[in-house]
């Protein structure tokens, strides 16, 4: 049998983890857990070369720089595929299965969810193994986790008598989020909870999906054979994968065919849907405090307290969550995180931008971070890598002081080039033509002082761009 083909859909973008999870950077980004972010973790777990072809990365456009620079982080080889618009995973997997064909002609895709949290590797690399017959057999296999708690936040798996080929069980059926008493029943009759990790051939994937939701494979179809190379990305035709209806991979398929089947899984799960998921998931002290960041708390009881920028300190406090970012500080009780969501769609009513935008920005050649802003000034930190070259470029309304602070930057303006060290200053002035470049080995970082009538990053007319980037683009 062949390498199985992980596909990881890391497209979504939630706020139940608002504020350190924005529409621009959502929680599989973050770093929550040490020093990897979820879907780093996720990259990880199907490294096995034994067992996993190299993975297929489908993500949202908008977040195609934070995916390369954080698979570089890893040093893992993956083809990252982009979606031009979001359609639920069903389109998104019939794409990862449509590629995966292209490379062996019996695809075993795995499909998972890049914003899971499974600390068992080995025991979740066995579970696959457990799989493999029955994937290999037609079956579409999917993997329920034993539920520790009646929880009403997952939806649940019925198992029904085993299949012919490996660990696997025909599925009974898939029930909705249940209320407390339904979840306590679904636990004594000894249901699962549904994953949304799925194991299957890509052949008979599309299949199924062609006869229940005729409409999606030739669209995706178009949208694959139309793709077309931009950088290290392969970037979807937008015309037919727009087309494409928009649902699930469970209400499109799973959920309707013949073929389902579930293999009970022997590693743990958290599809880290809470704050109070991650204050369960993390490392606390005697008293139940769970700390990230420069966090500081005396006389307290079952917190969780994260700051991504400042000092933050808590003292007699109990059963709070408390997340600090540069733009903004959530401060909730644990019985009510679930009204995050009520929250921001309040904060979104408002035209509030900390609920899209976050404070740091990524793009081909490094990155950047608002550090403060007001009437007619915005000062940022820039990171450019080694071999990063901003495009070259003009803006309208405003002027540009530079001040190097790690490195040394190679600036161009207009036809005269600079080298510009540590501790050392360059000025832009309004509408000149520039450039900044890292030619260096180590990482050039700056603060950038930015004044004028109009500070908007759309205000910027690229001449040439060695990332291909157009105005208007990022």
């Amino acid at each position: 049998m062949s390498s199985v083909v992980p596909v990881i859909m890391c497209g979504g973008a939630g706020t139940r983890l608002w504020p350190a999870s924005r529409r621009a950077r959502p929680k599989q980004f973050l770093r929550l857990f040490g020093e990897h972010s979820l879907f780093q973790e996720t990259v990880l777990r199907v490294s096995d070369r034994e067992l996993f072809a190299k993975p297929i990365c489908i993500t949202n456009e908008d977040y195609r720089f934070v995916v390369a620079e954080q698979l570089n982080e890893l040093g893992v080889d993956a083809a990252v595929v982009l979606e031009p618009a979001r359609r639920d995973s069903a389109p998104a997997l019939c794409a990862g299965c449509l590629i995966a064909l292209q490379k062996q002609k019996d695809a075993i895709v795995l499909a998972i969810p890049a914003d899971h949290r499974i600390r068992d590797t080995d025991g979740f690399r066995a579970t696959i193994r457990g799989g493999l017959d029955a994937a290999a057999a037609g079956y579409l296999v999917t993997f329920g986790a034993r539920p520790d708690h009646p929880a009403t936040g997952y939806g649940y798996i019925a198992p029904a008598d085993k299949v012919a080929a490996g660990d696997a069980r025909h599925v009974a059926s898939f029930v909705e989020k249940p209320d407390a008493d339904t979840a306590c029943e679904y636990i004594e009759r000894k249901f699962l909870w549904n994953t949304g990790n799925f194991l299957l051939s890509a052949e008979v994937f599309l299949q199924e999906l062609n006869a229940y939701e005729p409409s999606i494979v030739p669209v995706v179809s178009q949208a694959v054979d139309g793709a077309r190379r931009d950088l290290d990305f392969l970037r979807l035709d937008r015309a037919g994968f727009e087309s494409a209806k928009a649902i699930s991979i469970d209400y499109a398929v799973m959920e309707r065919t013949s073929r389902a089947a579930v293999v009970e899984a022997c590693f743990d799960w958290s599809d880290i849907g809470s704050w109070t998921a991650v204050h369960a998931l993390s490392e606390k002290d005697e008293r139940g405090n769970a700390q990230s960041g420069d966090v500081h708390v005396l006389d307290s009881r079952n917190t969780y307290v994260r700051s991504d920028h400042r000092l933050v300190t808590a003292i007699g406090v109990e059963d709070l969550v408390v997340v600090a970012n540069r733009d903004s500080v959530m401060i909730a009780h644990c019985d009510k995180v679930e009204n995050i969501k009520d929250l921001v769609e309040v904060l979104d009513s408002d035209r509030r931008i900390e609920v899209n935008e976050h404070p740091k920005s990524f793009r081909p050649w490094g990155s950047f971070e608002v550090v403060d802003t007001g009437e007619r000034f915005l000062v940022k930190r820039i990171t450019v890598v080694p071999g990063g070259r901003l495009s070259l470029q003009s803006h309208r309304h405003r002027a540009e002081h530079w001040v190097v602070v790690r490195g040394t930057a190679f600036v161009r303006i207009g036809d005269e080039e600079k080298e510009v060290c540590s501790n050392e200053s360059i000025y832009i002035p309004l509408g000149a033509v520039h450039r900044l470049e890292n030619r260096e080995s180590t990482v050039l970082e700056l603060i950038e002082v930015q004044s004028g009538s109009y500070l908007g990053e759309d205000d910027i007319e690229r001449f040439d761009d060695v990332y291909g980037r157009h105005n208007g683009d990022e």
